[in-house]
């Protein structure tokens, strides 16, 4: 029976401390690589827009994520209102850039961690955690304290300081990184962040030294590794290629990937000519092709079904 590392640290009061350290970065924020620098203890704003508290937008079980995630009973996801990315094309954009949503405390963050374990949930699905990673941990301790004992997923955009993760190491169970673009011109176009990739690099091994490669149970159950998604964009923008070569390469042809082909016009994108359309079986064909020559082992099992049936 797996046991999430997180409890070891609980009871050996180190997870006390990481609660500490994170809530102390908030006094001059620098979680993510915006480094703001703002107060967030006193309720300032940077570019996530959230002060003190987290603001969640909802939680579910949740049956559309990855089948290792997935399971029978589903993945506990809890979904983080704004980001500190917020892509122009979020396909969430109500939730990222419009910050559905409420504020929330601690206590009552756990208490949703607790009611997704007791439904039966396998994991603790985190989306969109990097600008809340003190306040998540705040909530983690006192979940701990009533019982939560299942696995902690990170879903995030891939745009993270090593800093911040490492005070995750031993909590994070499951790490679920996007890598969006290769090239900084397109992520400064469409994320306004020319450090993307440089930033995603780090953060992807970061991740992997931390928990390794994704390792699934005798029911098919994620129980901790890596798992990283690529959405494959309109005109190879998304630099595919150079993307999986450096994961293949560089983190592990074991890595658990997800190329994905479900970009459609979203947000803002259809105020751009280059990104107001839809993918093209052809491009995801070509995206997966260029996956599985660079060496990965690991695709997910959904991807050949999509092509086979795709209209």
């Amino acid at each position: 029976m797996y046991e999430p590392p997180y409890l070891q640290l609980y009871r050996e009061g180190h997870l006390l401390k990481r609660v500490q350290e994170a809530t102390k970065a908030l006094k001059e924020c620098r979680l993510c690589p915006r480094e703001c620098a703002v107060d967030r203890s006193n309720n300032e704003k940077g570019y996530c827009r959230t002060g003190r508290r987290a603001r969640v937008a909802s939680y579910n079980a949740h049956f559309g994520e990855e089948a290792p995630l997935v399971g029978r009973l589903g993945s506990g996801t809890i979904f983080f209102s704004s980001c500190n990315l917020r892509c122009s094309f979020c396909q969430n954009y109500d939730i990222s850039h419009l910050e559905e949503g409420a504020e929330i405390e601690a206590k009552n963050l756990a208490a949703v961690m607790i009611e997704l374990a007791t439904r039966g949930c396998h994991n603790i699905n985190l989306v969109t955690p990097t600008h809340v990673v003190p306040q998540i941990l705040e909530a983690l301790l006192l979940a701990v304290e009533h019982g939560l004992a299942i696995p902690i997923v990170y879903n995030s955009s891939g745009y993270e300081k090593v800093e911040t993760l490492s005070l995750l190491r031993g909590i994070i169970d499951i790490y679920m990184p996007d890598f969006k673009f290769w090239d900084e011109k397109w992520a400064e176009r469409y994320c306004n962040a020319p450090d993307y990739r440089e930033k995603a690099v780090k953060a992807l091994k970061e991740m992997h030294a931390q928990v390794g490669d994704l390792v699934i149970d005798e029911n098919g159950i994620a129980e901790k590794g890596l798992l990283v998604r690529h959405l494959v964009m309109p005109h190879g923008i998304a630099g595919t290629e150079k993307v999986v070569e450096f994961i293949a390469k560089e983190i592990s042809s074991n890595t658990y990937v997800n190329v994905m082909d479900q970009y459609r016009p979203c947000g803002t994108a259809h105020e751009d000519t280059y990104i107001n359309q839809m993918l093209s079986p052809k491009e995801y064909t070509r995206a997966l092709e260029r996956a599985k020559n660079a060496g990965l082992k690991r695709l997910d099992q959904r991807q050949g079904f999509r092509v086979l049936f795709r209209i």
